[in-house]
């Protein structure tokens, strides 16, 4: 359907992509991974025409539309009504209706057959295209991904950019393009949106390719995984479980490759350095050269995770109280969001405050944080050191500070290696740490705000998405960061993963109180589960992909005896090199006493000498026959 053929693109004679290749065949449903800069976007946006590749081809089939969400989107502006907005995917049977009127206007004064045909062409057209659902097809869509049925009327103006681009997401939607490419979609959904975006995707009849941060929405939406990685495109044939899974496997076969390839290497130039000299070797020295210069190296592996050991400190320990809520109220007009509401945070939680948006997730954190006027009690333990992150507060950072000077004006009183080591564990590392904050992109900025906030001595945070506009690594790294917190938080997210990694305590909620689920995010979906069916729809079931055998008992056995074997091998061959040294090492004493004047004086002492030298080229020359021998039974073995 699409191929890229050995694609090129470069940016300040860097190269993005080098000679990267990708076939897209029809109802492939691709998840596009890697770390931030190596330039999913732009592949994303060269398929679409918007960027050229330097060299390098993209052919597609004559009928693959290509659709394309991305954030440029949150800036598109519109008087007419959200569904209006979404209706204009069906140009075709809009501009058909607009003839349909036409042709009914005239037929008041004109009864010709011709014009009473031409509206059965039309009409029959309009029922082929299903034009008499267009209107149901929008609602469904619109509502599905959050939209109340009041507000479909709505101008698309009066929202926020975040509902804004669902509006896009829904006309896109509507519109089933060939090849459907969304980047990072699941940054402006909630939950429930969420869940019905990856439903939607896995009986979508076109191709998917989704960039996403979101781990859970990848394994459940597709079914191909391609990663992006030093300008190359590596194909993977499952979701981004089996990714991660198969990737461990690949890199540990490459550097076992690699490390038996550098084995062969430094023995065939051992080879080559201890016998260039002698005549009777020289073409199988000859021949190793030339194989070493023919030879394809494997590269060693590069790991790019990181493994954090975030130290967080204390001036104090909170009291057993945190934060108590006590009949709260709170409203926005009509809107009603607590009435007479009661939570209790207790030292230790680890809450994540679930559920579709408009529910007031961060309102209540704001109560809970005390900047949100409410009516009824709001109580603070003692000892308490609040620090809140929100996404506002990219903006709050100083733009002409470098990276390093921020953190210093964080006042946490570490020196410049403990902040270093801090913004290393968020992927700033060397130099990174003197880049000026404007000229960070919006994933950048985050780690920064949440580099801030960690390292603030709070033994109390409040988290608001934090994961947005973070890629994979970095929401693994806030992951593993979280998890050594040993203070209480809470953190409003509709990351499953995340909320899975770090929540021990579920609040949501429900006709305007605060509930709470007393376990993990796992636990609380099990027990929502078996609840009434009309509170949840039943889960649809993950195709996983294939997974390739693993080896047998008796073929494990056989490769350590293998590896054993040639590591024995190795281990004679060097105790035979240095045999030969120290008798080289030795022939050279003896050379130097022959060429002494008062040897040759002494004809008893000379004969003896030469006797001594004439065993010690038969002894050389054996073990360098030994050594010889073993070496290429060595080189036969890992071959």
């Amino acid at each position: 359907m699409l191929s890229i053929n050995n694609l090129s693109y470069y940016i300040g004679g860097r190269p993005l992509y080098e000679n990267a290749s990708l076939h897209i065949k029809p109802k492939d449903k691709i998840g596009l991974v890697g770390l931030n800069g190596t330039g999913k976007s732009t592949l994303l946006k060269i398929i679409h025409g918007d960027l050229q590749p330097s060299s390098g081809e993209i052919q597609k089939a004559k009928d693959c539309s290509v659709g394309f969400l991305n954030q440029d989107l949150l800036s598109y502006q519109s008087e007419d009504s959200i569904l209006d907005v979404a209706l204009e995917a069906f140009k075709e049977t809009l501009s058909l209706q607009v003839e349909i009127d036409k042709v009914l206007k005239a037929m008041e004064t004109d009864y010709s057959d011709e014009i009473i045909q031409k509206l059965a062409n039309l009409q029959e057209r309009f029922e082929a295209l299903e034009g008499y659902t267009i209107k149901a097809k929008a609602e469904e869509v619109l509502e599905g991904i959050g939209f109340k049925t009041a507000d479909l009327g709505r101008p698309l103006k009066t929202f926020s950019g975040g509902w804004r681009m669902r509006v896009m997401l829904a006309k896109l939607l509507l519109e089933k393009p060939a090849l459907l490419m969304l980047d990072e979609p699941t940054n402006h959904l909630d939950l429930p949106s969420i869940q019905w975006v990856e439903n939607y995707l896995k009986s979508y009849e076109g191709s998917v390719i989704v960039v996403s941060h979101d781990q859970t929405f990848l394994n459940n939406s597709t079914d191909t995984t391609v990663e992006v990685s030093r300008g190359n495109l590596t194909v993977y044939a499952g979701n981004y479980a089996f990714y991660k899974t198969e990737k461990v496997e690949r890199e540990e076969i490459q550097q076992n490759a690699y490390e038996n390839q550098q084995a062969m290497i430094k023995q065939t130039e051992r080879f080559i350095d201890r016998f260039r000299a002698k005549a009777s070797k020289s073409n199988q020295v000859q021949s190793r050269v030339k194989a070493l210069d023919k030879l394809d190296k494997i590269s060693e592996v590069e790991k790019d995770e990181v493994s954090v050991n975030f130290k967080f400190t204390f001036s104090q320990k909170s009291g057993r109280d945190v934060i108590v809520l006590d009949d709260v109220s709170k409203a926005f007009g009509d809107l009603k969001i607590l009435d007479k509401a009661t939570a209790r945070i207790e030292r230790g939680d680890k809450i994540a405050l679930i559920g579709a948006n408009g529910k007031g997730k961060s309102t209540v954190l704001r109560i809970i944080n005390g900047s949100e006027p409410i009516e009824g009690s709001r109580e603070e333990g003692y000892n308490l050191v609040k620090a809140f992150f929100a996404q506002h507060q990219l903006e709050a950072l100083g733009i002409n500070n470098e990276i390093l000077q921020e953190m210093v004006q964080a006042g946490s009183r570490k020196s410049e290696t403990e902040l270093r080591n801090v913004l290393g564990c968020f992927l700033f590392s060397n130099e990174d740490v003197f880049k000026k904050i404007k000229v960070l992109s919006g994933g950048e900025k985050s780690r920064v705000a949440l580099a801030k906030t960690l390292i603030s001595e709070a033994n109390f945070l409040l988290l608001d998405e934090p994961t947005n506009h973070l890629d994979i690594q970095s929401v693994n790294i806030l992951i593993q960061a979280l998890k050594q917190y040993e203070g209480t938080f809470v953190t409003v997210s509709h990351d499953r993963l995340f909320i899975k990694g770090v929540a021990n305590k579920i609040w949501y909620i429900e006709d305007e109180q605060i509930k709470v689920y007393p376990g993990t995010y796992d636990e609380y979906v099990y027990w929502r589960s078996t609840q009434s069916e009309k509170e949840t729809k039943p889960q649809a079931v993950v195709k996983k992909a294939p997974k390739a055998l693993p080896k047998s008992s008796a073929e494990k056995q056989d490769e350590h005896a293998q590896k054993k074997a040639i590591k024995e091998k190795e281990k004679n061959l060097e105790s035979l090199e240095q045999e030969i040294t120290a008798l080289e090492k030795k022939k050279t004493d003896i050379e130097h006493q022959l060429a002494q004047p008062s040897v040759y004086e002494d004809e008893v002492k000379m004969q003896q000498l030469n006797d001594k030298y004439t065993k010690m080229k038969q002894d050389e020359a054996a073990l360098n026959k030994k050594w010889e021998a073993l070496a290429e039974q060595i080189e036969s073995m890992q071959s």
